[in-house]
């Protein structure tokens, strides 16, 4: 049984550095803050989760052996250490400094500076929920969304599925002003979601729900949607692949992420009657822009 005291703790492990993001986002579920080092001389990175009650080693075997999958290598061996008394969670979280994604500029509650004139700035803490935008799937939906809106597409109602944080709910409605219906069926992520939504002043327009998939009943409610995007992993678009086209307005756009370069042709397949517009390979990872005839 994980210890719930006040004691903070420590998971360390070393990887490679070019599988690194595989593995920060297996770490995200804990809910502590992640921090990286420098490669060493033979390319290896050492991890550092900090967190706030001693983690179960069964979940933290199975979510290394899940980024290790997506790696394709060995799952790593780690350590798992006790701290003394300070709050490690928030000291990892100072260790992040805000960073600009297009015109996004993100940045936590301990970051005090005025944001960069002529952005739009989110705030958004490193735990809890996937999505800061630290990671190249995140990263590459807000390039691909500020793209989208950069060429004139108008957007009335927009879904976020699979929300996480929020984060590209809140980049939605931040471009478009539009409603935006943030769903996930864990029910952390939508309280964070909505959290988030009521912090960076978009509540009127971001809700979120919990539910599973396209069967949540809001969804159907508030659809056809001009926006969708998803960013999980390929597994899942490619099972939801109908449901997405079936809640898709004609003409609409989808941006898909959370795949392996490897994966797209996979993921674009499942979605044949959508077209590509574009894709945004960063690292390993590829976020794909789609759209249906109007």
């Amino acid at each position: 049984m994980a210890d719930r005291g006040g004691s903070a703790w420590c998971l360390r492990l070393t990887v490679p550095g070019d599988v690194v993001s595989n593995f920060e986002r297996a770490l995200e579920a804990l809910e502590g803050a992640v921090a990286s080092g420098l490669p060493d001389a033979a390319g290896q990175v050492t991890l550092d989760a900090y967190l706030a009650a001693e983690p179960e080693r069964a979940r933290v075997v199975a979510l290394l052996a899940a980024g290790a999958l997506a790696a394709q290598i060995a799952p790593p061996d780690f350590e798992i250490e006790r701290l003394p008394d300070l709050d490690w969670v928030a000291e990892g979280r100072k260790a992040l400094p805000p960073i600009l994604a297009g015109p996004f500029y993100l940045y936590g509650a301990h970051v005090t500076a005025p944001p960069p004139p002529e952005t739009m700035p989110i705030r958004i803490e490193a735990s809890v929920a996937f999505g800061t935008g630290r990671h190249e799937t995140t990263r590459g939906c807000l390039l691909a969304l500020a793209d989208i809106e950069r060429e004139g597409v108008s957007m009335a109602c927009a879904l976020d599925m699979g929300c996480g944080s929020g984060i590209l709910a809140l980049a939605a409605a931040k471009l478009w002003g539009c409603s935006v219906l943030a769903v996930d069926n864990d029910p952390e992520a939508v309280r964070l979601s909505a959290e988030n939504a009521r912090i960076n002043g978009e509540a009127k327009l971001v809700r979120a729900e919990q539910g599973d998939g396209y069967a949540t009943p809001a969804v159907a409610e508030s659809a056809p949607y001009d926006l969708i995007v998803a960013n999980i992993l390929a597994g899942p678009l490619q099972a939801m692949a109908g449901d997405l086209i079936r809640h898709l307005a004609p003409g609409g756009t989808a941006v898909l992420s959370g795949l392996l370069s490897t994966q797209s042709q996979d993921v674009l397949e499942a979605h044949r009657p959508l077209g590509l517009v574009r894709d945004y390979p960063l690292g390993d990872w590829t976020t794909l822009v789609i759209q249906g005839r109007a």
